[in-house]
């Protein structure tokens, strides 16, 4: 990353001033990654304040995480190009003032423009506030800052839904884009003054490979569009989504063709040439499934079959965010005492645990279902992330950092984008496939369903005009409840299985030195 520490990684720690700068880079991260949940909740607000239809107020997220996923990997380029300070301010400020302009659209189209922009921008400050932290911290204390790192990455998306609807109900829609203005501009400031740790490389901005850039916009946004689009629109059935796929897969094909003949590649895939850093990869985009995955799915549940209001859901959420933060500084100095193996094999097996330990939910599963296990994946999450990070960026030259960092990144946003496609479009099959499996058992001549559908009209007499029919259609409503939460519960067990599955690769994991 920086051309001071081209030699080897420091060795003391930085001075006061770095650190401050760091922490007002953490602070634009946590809005980047904030942003991505915080408006979650609130679409209909939104909707209602740009006179958009229900299927064109989506692009308010997916206009965002395309521009976010493209941004990323780019990280690394741009700091060569830049220099890492100036990258990051004019990320943050570029960030902060697309959210005054996300509050002051009238349109639809225009708060889709400023989402990209925001987005876009916003995507950088992921990555390169990771490589800031390789880039001036010593390797012996890189467990607490990476705690630190790994805390901002999960707590976000966890309080984000709950944020937005707070500030929605007792402010209005636009707010969740004003909150970033103040502490957006006190970031800009404070990096600017204290992050000055690398120049700008001469004759990088002419030696960028141009198609390549091309390519992989091409990729990465046709990418994400089919997996945010997918399931909505009826996957390859609709015609816009295939022809998006066709885009993405000949633009990948033409992006790894340019990633490693150009002289100067947009994205340096040979990084994954070191072993642990291609074995961090894949486990951080595996644990994105969870991340994004286990934070859209649990809300769902409390809000399709037990109908909590977003205040309740928050409170339910709340137990992963506070888990987390009470283990990621204990865990952080673990890290530094612990084999990385050893921590990711924990964690590991502590996510497979909490989720396994929903997959027998009922139609009455509350706040205490969800207590243990999600305390379980929650410390299990922070306890893989912390040594993902230093198994993948920590072993790479110092000037690969940058790129390193935006790899780690895009993989682990591709596997929250892969998790909530593959969630959305399981739920419906399974729901579908219970549903199939019940109804035929609820039928007129078995005398526990006589008695159910009696019980159900006497609770609608007087109250409607046809008793029977109301009580038929309550009784299909409760079939269709039963059918949903079978289809959560084939969820929470596939998804713990696969972090069984995972559970190999952190025994491979090679310790630093012979990384």
């Amino acid at each position: 990353m920086s051309s001071q520490h081209a030699a080897g990684p420091p060795t003391s720690m930085p001075p006061r001033s770095q650190q401050l700068g760091f922490l007002a880079a953490i602070v634009g991260m946590f809005m980047a990654v904030l942003d991505i949940q915080i408006v979650a909740s609130s679409l209909n607000e939104v909707q209602a304040g740009v006179a958009a239809s229900r299927s064109e107020i989506s692009w308010v997220q997916t206009s965002y995480l395309i521009a976010e996923i493209v941004m990323i990997p780019l990280a690394g380029t741009l700091s060569r190009v830049l220099s890492t300070r100036t990258a990051l301010v004019i990320s943050c400020g570029g960030f902060t003032l697309a959210s005054i302009g996300c509050a002051m659209s009238t349109s639809l189209s225009m708060l889709i423009v400023m989402r990209v922009l925001q987005g876009f921008l916003g995507g950088a400050l992921i990555p390169l506030t990771q490589a800031v932290s390789f880039g001036i911290f010593p390797r012996n204390r890189m467990g607490s800052v990476q705690a630190v790192m790994g805390l901002v990455a999960t707590l976000a998306p966890s309080i984000g839904p709950t944020l937005g609807g707070y500030v929605t109900e007792h402010l209005s829609w636009h707010w969740l884009f004003l909150l970033n203005v103040p502490p957006g501009l006190l970031a800009c400031w404070v990096m600017w003054r204290n992050l000055d740790i690398d120049k700008r490389e001469q004759g990088a901005l002419g030696n960028l490979d141009y198609w390549g850039l091309i390519f992989m916009a091409l990729f990465l946004g046709a990418l994400e569009f089919v997996l945010e689009q997918g399931n909505d629109d009826g996957w390859f059935g609709d015609r816009m989504i295939f022809w998006m796929a066709v885009v993405s897969g000949v633009s990948c094909v033409l992006f790894l063709w340019r990633a490693f003949t150009a002289e100067n590649p947009i994205v340096d895939l040979r990084l994954f040439r070191f072993f642990n850093f291609s074995v961090g990869t894949l486990i951080i985009f595996v644990l994105g499934v969870a991340l994004y995955g286990l934070v859209y799915l649990t809300p769902l549940f409390f809000g399709t079959i037990r109908d909590y209001p977003s205040v309740d859901i928050g409170e339910v959420m709340f137990v992963t965010g506070a888990a987390m933060f009470v283990a990621a500084p204990l865990l952080g100095r673990f890290g530094d005492k612990v084999s990385h193996r050893t921590l990711i094999l924990v964690g590991l097996v502590m996510v497979a645990t909490g989720t396994i330990m929903n997959a027998n939910l009922t139609a009455q599963s509350g706040f205490h279902e969800f207590l243990w296990p999600q305390i379980i994946r929650g410390v299990g999450m922070i306890a893989c992330i912390i040594p993902a990070s230093r198994i993948t960026i920590g072993i790479l030259p110092a000037n690969k950092i940058g790129e390193g960092a935006g790899m780690f990144s895009l993989m682990r946003n591709l596997g929250g984008a892969v998790g909530l496609a593959m969630i959305d479009t399981i739920l419906d099959m399974r729901d579908h496939y219970h549903w199939q499996q019940l109804i035929p058992a609820v039928n007129d001549g078995r005398q526990a369903v006589l008695e159910r559908i009696t019980q159900y009209e006497q609770i609608f007499q007087g109250v409607t005009a046809d008793p029977h029919t109301s009580a038929i259609q309550l009784l299909a409503r409760n079939v269709n409840i039963q059918a949903q939460v079978l289809a959560y519960n084939d969820i929470f067990l596939w998804m713990g299985l696969l972090y069984i599955l995972l559970i190999p690769l952190a025994l491979i994991i090679r310790s630093p030195s012979r990384a």
